[in-house]
Parts: structure tokens; C-alpha cells; sequence
């Protein structure tokens, strides 16, 4: 036995660990020592009443019998929300990032609740500047003065995991310097460890977890987010975007000063313009919305199927409308950050992207089939789409891909070239038709979630809300046809040997089809041709409704039955139990047969 003894700090660290072990059973691989656990229990408390609201009045009072206990959803969500907001302004971190995704999704949220969340955007409060220029001296190991010779007391910007302050160089040149808040990597430590455990919860409804790995979810969110605190890797992804759309004179990425760059502080060029999202400074510039939707929207669509690196980020805040020079401009006019460029009608612009902490990379087992997406979507083929699904793997086993492929088509023949800010309003009304045409698919939902596809899909919410915004009448078909016409393009160009193989075999197959066909005609003279039949599908989701109806009405019948024992028993027995033990069994045989499905 060691005769070391063991200080007070070496045993909160040992108490740490084996809480983390109790928290974190599934290896979350947080490092409990890095952990506000005050913190950890007021998020993890917010989360438990956010499940428990969503169990008790969307789950357990949504059955037959019970919706009239109901109370209307959008008050109830919309005062959720508002707690949200309150929680993430007090305690920043990565709430203010969830509340921002959610505060952009105006296409499918209502108002109430994206307005409830609009003010994460701005309301995040700075840290104290001694507190920032004490880290950045720390981490030149030098005083402030010796490295800009000018900085900023006011920041311009205060993000949830960062701060961005102006400053300038000895050389003369502005730049915009991006400091980590002080003890940031707890915050996040603390709210990951949160977030994976709500994401756990989520395992105990079957209908999410057999369709989604969460704990590789929780893996991919944990993994992404701590990155964003790796300043380096930032400016590193800057400037592979500046690579990918260096021949595009309509998009501009700032350059890294790599000189004056540290592990806790980025230094880069100052591109601070129109904020996307300020839509009375584009229309006073005399820049079109409805041409920034479009720009916007392209830029996009060459990230995530032509280039497959994607700015998982785009919130108003980390994108920039720059005025260029118009021709009626005076002579030599150029516009630097913070200048007002005077109205001009259809004056040219640049969209620049800040903050490249949050990105995406598309794997490669899911590129082709995202491609062949696109061109299913451009060209209105559902069998193309369905097929892009089967490749990628997202779709269950024993998916009916016929049904998939009528659902595809119904919603081209309905919801083709109905522009962006009518979309959710069209939805609705079109909902009832859905729900009764399609009711089998849409409540088997037979799709499995792509882990490592999570944040390409938060950056596609937050571009269809922003699209929304810029330009309510944006038409997203319109500009995914000429899109999907090029990849179209591109692939016949890149596969033309694979068609010509495939003629060839279509060729070979047309020459045996007479002999085949004789075949079959010759067993049926004979009475040898077996047909093979199998239910409809509509007919087998009939069955298998059928199935849990019976399999409910079979426990009301026994809960019934305990129930008129347990009544029985305790009227002839008054001075024994036994009856309360029926009458509780009978309870639980009820719940049992109304909540087990299958």
C-alpha cells in the first residue's frame, strides 16, 4: 500500500472521474477536470423539462382519447423558446450556437418561435478587454504593443466562442484580430457533455434511434465544435475556400496574417462590409436582393456537390455583401470596410464569408450520390432521386422504393416553382393531402440519418432561411435546373465509356429476349410457369395496422379483466390488499398495450 497522501485536489480529480464514468457511461471522452458542473446541471436541467414537456403533452396526451387534454403546441413551444434564449444569453457557449441554427429556420419554424431566438444573433455580451489582451500576451508571449500598434477597446463583433476586435499592423494595414474568450474550452467542454447526454436520451425513442447512430452523432457534434477552437485549422480552411473559388471575381475570402497568428488569436484581413442580413443597406447601395439570393444560393450548391467543402456556418452575422464600383461611380472609387457606397441601380457586389472554424467535408462514399441528387431534383426524375437515396444509404432496409418514388413525384407535381416565403404556407395546406395519400410512408419515415452529413444539413437550413429572407420570391427550382444541367453534363462527359457499356449490355439483353420469351410460353403449355405474388404494399401497412389493433384490443380485454378481479376481490376482502395489486396490474397492462407497438 502506497503511504502517499493523497491532497484535497487529487481527490476532487478521482471524484471527477468516477462522476464522469456515472454521466458519461458511453465514452463521451470529456475531460471531466474540464468541466463547470454548476453549469453542467442547470443545461441538463433545462434539456430533462424540454423532454418531459415534449413526452407528456406530444406523446402520451397525442393519443386517441387523451388530444382533448391537449393545449394548443405554438404557445407552448414559443415559451420554450423564450427560455432557451434567456438560458443561452446568460451562459454563451454552444447554446448560442443551437440558438442560432434554430433562430434562421424561418422555412419550416413559425415566426413566433425564430423570433423568440432572433435576438442570439447580437446579444451575446463581450468579454472584459483585460481579461482578452491578458490572453493575447500570453499567448505571444509579449505586450500588446509590440505586436499591433493599434487595437480596438471595443469589439466589433462577440460571437458565443470568440471575440473580434479591429487592430493594426506595423505595416499600416487594418486587420481584424479573433481572440478566443478566456476559459472558453470549459464552456464547451461543459455544454458538450449536456448536449451528449440529451442526445442519449433521444435512444429511448425507437423511432429516432433505429434511424440515427447517436452515438456517433454525439461523437461527429463533439468532434466538429472542439475544432472551432482550433484557430490554426480556421485559417487553414480560409484559405482552402480562397483556392475553390478563386476563379469567382463574386465571392471573397479574407487573407490570414499568419505572422501574427497565435494558438488562442487569428489575425486577418478586415472585410467588415453590409451584413447579409441588413436588407435596407443592400437596397440602398442599390444591390439587387433578389440577385444575392441567387449568388448565394450558387455559391452553395458548388460547395456541396462540386468542390465538397462547405462553410458549416453561414449565420448573418459570418457573411458580407462588399458594394463594388459601379460605372456611374466616380473615377477610382473603391469601397474599403465601413464605407457606404452611394445608391446606384444594379450596382455589382462581392458575398464574403468570415469564421471558417465551423466547416463540412463531404465524404467521398456520399459525393456521387449526391450528384446524382442534384440531377434527380434539376430534372424532376423521383426514380433518379429514390436511386440517390438507395446509394448514399440513407434510406432503412425494406424501404418501398415504388412508394418513395409516387411521393417524389406528388410533391414535384405540387410543390414545383412555389418560391421560398410562400413554401411553409404551402406546406401546411398541403399536408392533409399528404398525410392521406401517404400516410404508410410518411409514418414508417423509412430514412436513416447520415452522421457525418449533420452540419452539411444545419448549413443547407440556415441558406434555405437567409434565401428566404433576402428574397421571399426566390425560385430554388428555377435555379437547381441550369445546376443540374451542367453536373449532367460533367457526367456524361466523365462516363462515357460506362454508357457505352451500358448500350452494349442493353444490346446482348435485346438479342436473348425472343429466346427467353419462348421459354416462358413453352412452360406454360406445358402447366409449369409458377407465378410468384406477394401483398400490395398499401395492403401490407393495412395487415400491420390490423396486427396492432388486435394486439392492443387483446391487454384492454386483460387489463379489463384484472380490473373487474381486483374491484371483486377488495368489495368481498375489505380488510386485504391483493385487490389494489390487481387493479394496479390491470393499469399497467393497459399503458403496456397502448404504448408497445408491434
Amino acid at each position: 500500500m502506497s503511504n502517499h497522501q493523497r491532497t484535497p485536489e487529487e481527490i476532487q480529480q478521482e471524484l471527477h472521474r468516477e462522476l464522469g464514468q456515472i454521466l458519461h457511461p458511453e465514452g463521451l471522452k470529456a475531460d471531466t477536470a474540464k468541466i463547470d458542473w454548476q453549469r453542467y446541471r442547470k443545461v441538463r436541467g433545462f434539456f430533462a423539462r424540454a423532454f418531459l414537456h415534449v413526452i407528456w403533452w406530444d406523446i402520451i396526451l397525442n393519443r386517441p382519447g387523451l388530444n382533448w387534454l391537449r393545449t394548443p403546441p405554438l404557445p407552448r413551444w414559443q415559451e420554450i423558446a423564450h427560455r432557451y434564449r434567456v438560458l443561452a444569453v446568460e451562459m454563451g457557449g454552444v447554446l448560442i450556437k443551437l440558438g442560432q441554427f434554430l433562430s434562421i429556420r424561418v422555412d419550416i419554424l413559425p415566426s413566433e418561435v425564430t423570433r423568440e431566438l432572433a435576438g442570439l444573433q447580437d446579444e451575446v455580451p463581450p468579454e472584459q478587454l483585460e481579461a482578452v489582451i491578458a490572453q493575447i500576451e500570453a499567448d505571444f508571449s509579449r505586450p500588446l504593443a509590440e505586436i499591433f500598434t493599434w487595437f480596438s477597446p471595443q469589439p466589433v463583433g462577440a460571437a458565443s466562442l470568440a471575440q473580434v476586435h479591429l487592430a493594426r499592423l506595423p505595416s499600416g494595414e487594418e486587420v481584424v484580430v479573433k481572440a478566443l474568450r478566456p476559459g472558453i474550452d470549459v464552456l464547451v467542454e461543459t455544454d458538450l457533455s449536456a448536449i451528449a447526454l440529451a442526445i442519449r436520451w433521444l435512444k429511448f425513442y425507437k423511432r429516432i434511434s433505429k434511424r440515427v447512430d447517436l452515438d456517433w452523432l454525439a461523437e461527429e457534434f463533439t468532434t466538429v465544435t472542439r475544432n472551432e477552437l482550433d484557430l490554426k485549422a480556421e485559417g487553414q480552411n480560409a484559405e482552402r475556400f480562397a483556392q475553390d473559388f478563386a476563379t469567382d471575381p463574386q465571392v471573397y475570402i479574407p487573407k490570414v496574417y499568419w505572422d501574427y497568428c497565435a494558438a488562442r488569436t487569428l489575425t486577418l484581413e478586415n472585410v467588415g462590409h453590409i451584413k447579409i442580413g441588413d436588407l435596407a443597406a443592400i437596397e440602398a447601395a442599390g444591390i439587387s436582393r433578389s440577385q444575392v439570393a441567387k449568388k448565394f444560393y450558387s455559391i452553395y450548391m458548388r460547395q456541396i456537390f462540386v468542390t465538397n467543402f462547405v462553410h458549416a456556418d453561414p449565420h448573418p452575422g459570418n457573411v458580407f455583401v462588399k458594394p463594388l464600383p459601379h460605372p456611374n461611380d466616380e473615377a477610382g472609387t473603391r469601397f474599403g470596410p465601413n464605407d457606404s457606397a452611394p445608391y446606384q441601380p444594379d450596382r455589382p457586389f462581392q458575398i464574403v464569408f468570415v469564421d471558417f472554424g465551423m466547416v463540412a467535408v463531404i465524404p467521398e462514399r456520399l459525393r456521387a450520390a449526391l450528384r446524382e441528387y442534384a440531377i434527380g431534383v434539376g430534372t424532376r426524375d423521383a426514380h433518379k432521386m429514390v436511386q440517390a437515396y438507395a446509394n448514399a444509404g440513407v434510406l432503412l432496409p425494406g424501404a418501398d422504393l415504388k412508394r418513395l418514388e409516387e411521393i417524389h413525384e406528388a410533391m414535384f407535381e405540387r410543390f414545383w416553382g412555389v418560391r421560398m416565403g410562400k413554401m411553409r404556407d404551402v406546406a401546411l395546406n398541403e399536408a392533409r393531402y399528404f398525410v392521406r395519400e401517404y400516410r404508410d410512408v410518411i409514418y414508417e419515415a423509412p430514412f436513416q440519418f447520415q452522421v457525418d452529413m449533420l452540419f452539411v444539413v444545419r448549413a443547407v437550413g440556415i441558406l434555405s432561411g437567409m434565401a428566404t429572407n433576402l428574397d421571399p420570391e426566390f425560385d430554388p427550382w428555377a435555379e437547381t435546373i441550369p445546376f443540374a444541367e451542367q453536373l449532367a453534363k460533367e457526367e456524361l462527359q466523365q462516363n462515357w465509356r460506362g454508357w457505352l457499356q451500358e448500350i452494349a449490355s442493353l444490346g446482348q439483353l435485346a438479342l436473348k429476349l425472343p429466346a427467353e420469351l419462348d421459354r416462358v410460353l413453352i412452360q406454360a403449355q406445358r402447366g409449369n410457369l409458377v407465378v410468384q405474388t406477394s401483398l400490395a404494399p398499401d395492403a401490407r401497412k393495412t395487415f400491420q395496422r390490423l396486427e396492432q389493433a388486435v394486439h392492443r384490443l387483446t391487454w384492454v380485454v386483460v387489463a379489463a379483466s384484472l380490473l373487474i378481479a381486483g374491484v371483486n376481490w377488495q368489495t368481498s376482502n375489505s380488510g386485504d390488499n391483493m385487490g389494489y395489486w390487481f387493479m394496479i396490474l390491470a393499469l399497467l397492462a393497459f399503458l403496456w398495450g397502448m404504448f408497445k407497438r408491434g
